[in-house]
């Protein structure tokens, strides 16, 4: 999909006569055979502003196109048109979909059409996106309006068919029913070969076909010079040729008609700049003749189905079949990750290492996977994220019903492989790792401990909450699990030592008892055998216990990793781990850790998402204009002056108290008597307010002479009158200060942030960042979850401040940094949170020009990279 262009006259008239006479009529009401050179420069020729016109294209085919045209001021009249072949695939609402976006952007927000009621599909394409359609008659002709803002019904109809679309082209990858390896090689060292021979040696059910242009037969199957030249249909080819050469075989695909694209060459974007270069020409040619492409640079994928058993990768590796999938980037980790997989006896449904990136991503696993009944368990290694806010949408959902374990490499350096073509994230480590905990993704440090979380959730239930036992036969791994647990957030509210000699009988027996104790949630069994002892009838009673436990069982057996052979148990499908096997850890405290992590998992999920409550007072309108009116002025940004800042705060309900500035002790003085006294001096400038050693501030001033006295006290601290910045304000009622910040990440997007107020939060990094958009519960969880929460609550006897108020203040500041994208930073510095309410007393905003619009979930954005010839 792109905007039309002037160019695009040749190809409208081919596409026009492919168009059947009765669409046609539809469009322009009357007999139109052909277009006359004026309608193709009316057509084609569009300003992007008041008229829109977008053309969907497989290569330089025209399929279908859409525009509107502004009728009046916030009103457009919309108009579409579809190649009878193409009718009824959802052109019509993708193509929607993004003229709604471009209008919003323009100020429009309303369409109107004319449609003949005999047209069906076009009524069709207007009711099911969403939107809330009135109609009329006028001469035969149906007059359709609706509101093109983003309504919960509308955005529902785009996140589903995005859903639908994604996954079923994941699908076409790891369901495909023919192969082509494209650069197979009768020489046993090259990558070729080795594709060839994986995909042999893994039993695929499918067809394969080799392509080699100067070879008769590779591997005994016969070869051919192109893909075209396959006399099947292939759904995917593994291209391993040189990177000179990939984009030829591209085109060879799109002729055949090939689905998917699984490229393990390198030589793109991990080389530097002209490899970047081949690598966004490469995505673009896929991407123009509908093809989906997994790397370039990637090892490949798996699919451990019985009825598929597709090893499209460089690893000989096969893993077991299993309930986990797992999506990589790197190709090199991704072998070593099959291996650990193999060693555990973990099992995968399915493995997707994509390399560089550059088109299907962890979003698209995602989306495959929240459908995939063979997969339970959603394993990803992110290098990288390129779309943040989609990645928290989807995986929100998602985690409602599968959990989502995630290893983010990188967090502390932020840093990006070379090979991904994706800006860092600027925002804080705090912010990000935020972003995953309000989705549900389980984040953990290490592959290591991924694997951990892995196998008890892909073979044992999920905990009720908290509360552990421990049972075991040694004392002193006893005591380590019970440190371990309540370093870990778990209570041990039963512990039962069996002594070194415990047998089977033992343990039996005291599983049956600790499991029917209301008071526990989920069990350690720590074993450590005695000499002599291999421990096959404790690990026999142990899989029984557990194969009719409702409760999570975590083990230390013979100090084993995975799930061992003993303590397995077979599923329905006989694989070889099934439901109720007992993963075994080879330290106790991994075991705690990882029933720590899943019980943090299902507190998150016992959280009913609750619906966002409107906030009252808001007007995001009057902000939008009052921004929109500043960027007139200043068109590379600045910061808010202090009357700016509380007009802002103030179209969000958010009310900052007057201040005055003042140069001199008789200036005070007239400010106070306008403000009221009980007044307060204080130096604003920002040298001085990091300053805690230097008297800047004079309280509870009375009358003009305790004012008078109190600026020549200050003016004796500070080098300038002028500089210090004193100002006049009232005194705040006593309270605890706290700070709220929001800043814009240019990836990542909005993020806010609560925190007590002070220089020492600042040194030791007490702060609670949320992603917006934030409901009442995730503010209630980001003011508790500080370390210096209970100054809130009465810490030492104390008044509780008014925490509703603290969270509804949150909230607000949320709601403005996620509507307002102008909006680069915002700081309420001081804000006294009190046992009546809140008092805003100091802020700081600065807005600067929207370079790069947020990708939004709702935003239908095109994707154009510099050096496209596309118009302003």
């Amino acid at each position: 999909m792109r905007p039309i262009m002037p160019s695009d006259s040749e190809g409208l008239v081919t596409f026009y006569a492919d168009v059947s006479d009765q669409s046609k009529y539809f469009r322009f009401f009357s007999p139109m055979p052909t277009l006359s050179e004026k309608d193709l420069h009316r057509i084609t020729n569009v300003d992007h502003h008041s008229r829109v016109a977008f053309v969907l294209t497989v290569a330089e085919k025209i399929l279908a196109i859409a525009s509107y045209e502004l009728v009046a001021p916030g009103e457009a009249e919309v108009a579409f048109l579809v190649q009878d072949a193409h009718q009824g695939r959802g052109m019509g609402q993708l193509l929607l979909e993004h003229l709604a976006q471009a209008a919003r952007e323009r100020d429009v927000h309303r369409f109107t059409a004319e449609v003949l009621p005999d047209n069906q599909r076009m009524l069709q394409v207007f009711y099911e996106q969403g939107y809330q359609v009135m109609g009329g008659w006028d001469e035969g002709v149906m007059h359709l309006e609706f509101n093109i803002d983003p309504t919960d019904t509308a955005m529902g109809v785009m996140a589903a068919r995005e859903h639908r679309a994604e996954a079923a082209s994941i699908e076409a990858f790891l369901s495909a029913r023919s192969v082509a390896v494209i650069g197979a090689s009768r020489r046993s060292d090259t990558i070729g070969a080795a594709l060839v021979r994986n995909l042999v040696l893994g039993d695929y059910a499918g067809k394969v076909y080799v392509v080699n242009p100067t070879a008769d037969a590779v591997a005994g199957m016969p070869a051919y010079a192109r893909v075209g030249d396959i006399p099947d249909d292939v759904d995917v080819a593994i291209v391993a040729v040189p990177a000179d050469a990939v984009q030829d075989v591209v085109l060879d695909c799109a002729a055949k008609g090939v689905h998917g694209l699984i490229v393990i060459s390198s030589g793109f974007a991990e080389t530097g700049e002209d490899g970047r270069q081949r690598q966004r020409r490469l995505v673009g040619l896929a991407r123009s003749y509908g093809l989906r492409l997994i790397g370039p640079n990637a090892l490949g994928i798996i699919n451990t189905a019985a009825d598929v058993s597709l090893n499209a990768s460089l690893s000989p590796i096969m893993p077991p079949r299993g309930r986990a999938g797992f999506f990589c980037q790197s190709g090199a980790l991704g072998s070593a990750i099959l291996e650990k997989v193999q060693g555990r006896g973990l099992g995968l449904s399915t493995f997707v290492s994509a390399g560089n990136r550059a088109d299907v991503s962890g979003n698209d696993l995602l989306q495959y996977w929240e459908e995939d009944e063979s997969t339970e368990v959603v394993l990803l290694y992110l290098e990288s994220i390129g779309n943040p806010r989609k990645f928290s949408r989807i995986a929100r959902r998602v985690s409602r019903n599968k959990p989502v374990i995630a290893v983010r490499s990188g967090r502390t350096t932020q840093g990006v492989p070379m090979g991904h073509v994706v800006r860092s994230i600027e925002a804080p480590q705090a912010a990000v790792d935020a972003m995953f905990r309000q989705a549900g993704v389980i984040q953990v440090d290490t592959l290591d401990e991924m694997f951990d979380v892995a196998q008890l959730l892909a073979h044992q239930p999920l905990p009720r909450g908290p509360r552990v036992a421990v049972v075991g036969n040694s004392d002193a791994l006893g005591l380590l699990a019970a440190d371990a647990a309540a370093a870990s957030g778990l209570e041990v509210t039963r512990s039962v030592a069996l002594g070194a000699e415990a047998g089977a009988e033992d343990f039996e027996t005291a599983l049956d008892k600790v499991i029917d104790d209301p008071e526990v949630d989920g069990l350690v069994v720590i074993y450590i055998p005695p000499l002599n002892a291999g421990g096959a009838e404790v690990a026999n009673a142990l899989a029984a216990v557990s194969e009719q436990s409702d409760k999570p069982i975590v083990a230390t057996f013979l100090g084993r990793e995975g799930v061992p052979e003993l303590l397995r148990v077979p599923d329905l499908a006989g694989n070889t781990a099934g439901r109720g096997s007992v993963p075994s850890y080879p330290a106790v405290e991994q075991a705690v850790r990882a029933l720590s992590r899943v019980c943090e998992y299902n507190h998150w999920l016992d959280r009913q998402p609750d619906a966002d409550e409107l906030l009252e007072d808001v007007d995001h309108d009057a902000a939008a204009r009052m921004l929109a009116e500043l960027l007139m002025h200043s068109p590379q940004g600045r910061d808010l002056t202090f009357a700016e800042c509380k007009e802002l705060l103030g179209h969000y309900g958010i009310t900052l108290w007057d201040r005055i500035a003042v140069n001199s002790a008789e200036e005070a003085v007239r400010a106070a008597d306008l403000l009221g006294w009980d007044a307060v001096l204080k130096a604003t400038a920002e040298p001085l307010r990091q300053r805690p050693d230097l008297g800047y501030v004079w309280r509870n001033i009375a009358d003009a002479d305790e004012m008078r006295h109190a600026f020549e006290s200050l003016a004796k601290t500070v080098p300038s009158i002028t500089d210090a910045a004193f100002v006049v304000m009232r005194t705040a009622p006593p309270g605890v200060p706290v700070r709220m910040d929001g800043l814009e990440d240019p990836l990542f997007g909005p993020a806010v942030s609560f925190s007590i107020s002070g220089a020492i939060t600042e040194l030791v990094g007490d702060k609670a960042y949320r992603i917006p958009p934030i409901t009442g519960q995730d503010a209630a969880e980001a003011v508790r979850s500080i370390k210096a929460a209970p100054l809130l609550f009465g810490h030492r006897g104390s008044e509780a401040v008014d925490v509703d108020a603290v969270e509804d203040l949150f909230r607000r500041v949320a709601h403005l940094k996620n509507d307002l994208q102008q909006v680069a930073a915002l700081d309420l510095s001081l804000v006294h949170a009190t046992t009546n309410g809140v008092a805003v007393l100091d802020a700081a905003i600065r807005f600067e020009p929207v370079v790069d619009p947020r990708s939004d979930w709702f935003t239908r954005r095109l994707n154009v990279h510099p050096g496209d010839t596309l118009p302003d």
